[in-house]
């Protein structure tokens, strides 16, 4: 068992076109803290992602729970706690 209680970093999501916060808890399970806003997105959410997407010429939308850039973030973090000496960047 690991001897925190949460880590986080924060990253720009392409996905998403936004900086976004992950989460991972000491049980190993992770979130990321703007999946509510923009997996399920309200109207101006909405109207957001679809100017911005038209901008950028390319389909902005979260991935849920299963991004891959929460597993990545949780792998590093699990090699980094077995002594893989992974660093996080």
């Amino acid at each position: 068992m690991v001897d925190w209680q949460v880590t986080a970093t924060t990253i720009y999501c392409e996905d998403v076109d936004d900086e976004v916060t992950i989460m991972v808890y000491k049980d190993w399970s992770a979130k990321c803290s703007s999946f509510k806003k923009y997996h399920e997105p309200g109207k101006e959410t909405l109207n957001l992602l679809k100017k911005k997407s038209r901008q950028l010429k390319r389909e902005l939308r979260c991935r849920g729970p299963e991004c891959a850039r929460i597993i990545q973030y949780r792998e590093k973090l699990r090699a980094e706690e077995n002594g893989k000496g992974a660093k996080i960047d």
